[in-house]
């Protein structure tokens, strides 16, 4: 028997993943808001329903992993929430509301198996000069740590509040694509945040001075459009040291 939280706003929790009901586990029924995350066992699996507001079950799973709980989470979409999912949730798993007890009996036992290993993980990217390792994202001196929540530079920290990180985050984990305020807004704040796009702005403006005048660079503007992720370009002397060996090899 595996002990198991489900969070949902459904007045009637048996009609939010049916199956559960037809299987011998414990089931623990919270509300969905950050204040029910302090009353889940430290051993449990959540489920999280997601059907009718990806937006809230988005800003849980981040502040689940800011939180440092290894609570492996399954999200329980309907088939069109297949679509907005992806790895930089965290979560461990995914079932549809309708999938059978069988269906749900096995991913259980994955998930009871794998730990919180996130669905679809990308264990390493050279893409325009960003190397993403175990959670780790390296960009030449600057290097982001998604599991830990910490960014440092030369191997010293940068003292970050959530949302900086996050936005940092989000931008190192897309290097060279553009992307609008609001963009930035939905993504790092969610669909739930109505704040104005300025936020975005203030935010762009910490995150340079906490770079500092050498680093400021990486976040770069596109006028009246939005902002990216410049990864570092290489240094001039390991650059020589390629050319120079290119030119040895093509030599006959």
């Amino acid at each position: 028997m595996t002990d198991l939280t489900l969070m949902t706003f459904a007045s009637d929790p048996a009609t939010v993943l049916p199956s559960l009901a037809l299987l011998s586990h414990r089931v623990r029924v919270l509300p969905m808001d950050a204040a029910s995350l302090v009353k889940m066992p430290e051993n449990t699996i959540l489920f999280l329903d997601a059907r009718d507001d990806l937006a809230t079950a988005k800003t849980l799973c981040r502040l689940i992993h800011a939180s440092g709980l290894s609570t492996p989470i399954v999200l329980i979409l309907t088939e069109g929430g297949f679509t907005v999912v992806n790895s930089q949730w965290g979560i461990a798993d995914v079932v549809v509301a309708t999938a059978s007890p069988a269906e749900v009996e096995g991913r259980l036992r994955l998930v009871s198996e794998r730990g919180n290993a996130p669905v679809n993980a990308a264990s390493g990217s050279g893409e325009q000069g960003v190397q993403n390792e175990d959670g780790l994202i390296r960009s030449g001196d600057l290097v982001v740590d998604t599991n830990g929540y910490t960014a440092s530079l030369h191997g010293h920290p940068i003292d970050l509040a959530y949302k900086e990180f996050e936005l940092l985050k989000y931008l190192v984990q897309h290097p060279g694509r553009v992307f609008t305020r609001a963009q930035l807004l939905q993504e790092v704040w969610g669909y739930d945040y109505y704040g104005g796009t300025r936020t975005v702005d203030v935010h762009i403006r910490r995150l340079r001075a906490k770079l500092g005048g050498e680093y400021e660079h990486l976040i770069g503007t596109v006028r009246n459009v939005g902002y990216r992720f410049d990864p570092p370009e290489e240094d001039e002397h390991e650059a020589a040291a390629k050319d120079a060996a290119h030119g040895e090899s093509g030599e006959s």
